[in-house]
C-alpha cells in the first residue's frame, strides 16, 4: 500500500469560527482515502496558533517561547481531526515522526501536529513523508497553489501550476523565519522535498473536492512541483 502525507494548514481545519461539519467532512475524506493509501496528517496552529504568537511576541517572550506555543495549538488541532476520525486514528498526537511512523503500523490513519521548536508542521509534514517513503506530499493550503507572490498582497502575483523543488526554493525564500510566519511552504520544508525529489502537490484545502483528488492521486486545481 502506498503512502500519502497530508500537511493540512491550521486555518483550513481551525478558523477563526470552527465548523465542526467542516471538521468532519475532512475526516470523512481521509477515511476515504485510507481505503487505498497508508494515510498520515499534520494539522497546523493557523489563527489559534497566531493569536498567541502575536500576544506572546508583543510582552517580550523569545522565539523559542513562541514556538512552544505554536505547537501546543497545533497539538489542539491535531486532537479536533482525531476525534473526527474516531478508532480510525490513533488516540493521542505523536511528539515526533519516528513515533508517527511506529503507530502508522497500528492505525489506518495517523494524526500529529508540530514536534520542536524551529520546525513548522509544514516541514513536521516533509520530514514524516521523507521518513516514511511516501508516494506524495499534499499541502492543503488557504490558497490554489504556488504563485510568484502572495497573491492575498500582490494583485499581479501569477500562479505556477508545474515548477521544480528548486523554483519553490528559490520562492519561499523570499518570506522570513520566525514563529507564525505564513507562507505556501516554508523553506526547511522545500528544502526537505528537495533533498527527498518527493513529489508535492499545493492545494486549497478549503476546495474538499480537489483536495481529495490531489490525495488521491487524481487531476486537481493546483500546482505540482517535482525534479
Amino acid at each position: 500500500m502506498e503512502t500519502v502525507v497530508v500537511s493540512i494548514g491550521g486555518s483550513i481545519l481551525a478558523p477563526e469560527a470552527i465548523d465542526p461539519e467542516f471538521v468532519m467532512k475532512i475526516a470523512k475524506m481521509l477515511k476515504s482515502a485510507s481505503k487505498k493509501f497508508k494515510v498520515y496528517a499534520v494539522v497546523g496552529g493557523g489563527k489559534t496558533a497566531r493569536k498567541y504568537i502575536d500576544a506572546g511576541r508583543a510582552i517580550g517572550a523569545d522565539e523559542f517561547t513562541l514556538d512552544d506555543m505554536g505547537i501546543a495549538a497545533t497539538r489542539m488541532n491535531a486532537r479536533l481531526l482525531i476525534a473526527a476520525l474516531g478508532e480510525s486514528a490513533n488516540p493521542v498526537p505523536p511528539e515526533d515522526v519516528n513515533d508517527a511512523a511506529v503507530l502508522g503500523k497500528k492505525y489506518e490513519i495517523v494524526v500529529m501536529g508540530g514536534t520542536v521548536p524551529g520546525h513548522t508542521t509544514d516541514a513536521v509534514a516533509a520530514s514524516l513523508a521523507e521518513k516514511v517513503g511516501a508516494k506524495r506530499f499534499i499541502n492543503a493550503t488557504s490558497i490554489d497553489g504556488v504563485y510568484t507572490a502572495d497573491p492575498k498582497k500582490d494583485k499581479n502575483a501569477k500562479k505556477i501550476e508545474t515548477l521544480t523543488h528548486k523554483e519553490l526554493m528559490e520562492i519561499v525564500s523570499k518570506n522570513g523565519m520566525g514563529a507564525g510566519v505564513n507562507s505556501v511552504i516554508d523553506p526547511v520544508a522545500a528544502l526537505i522535498l528537495f533533498r527527498s525529489k518527493l513529489e508535492t502537490l499545493v492545494v486549497n484545502g478549503y476546495e474538499l473536492k480537489e483536495l481529495e483528488s490531489a490525495v488521491m492521486g487524481k487531476k486537481f486545481k493546483g500546482s505540482i512541483i517535482k525534479s
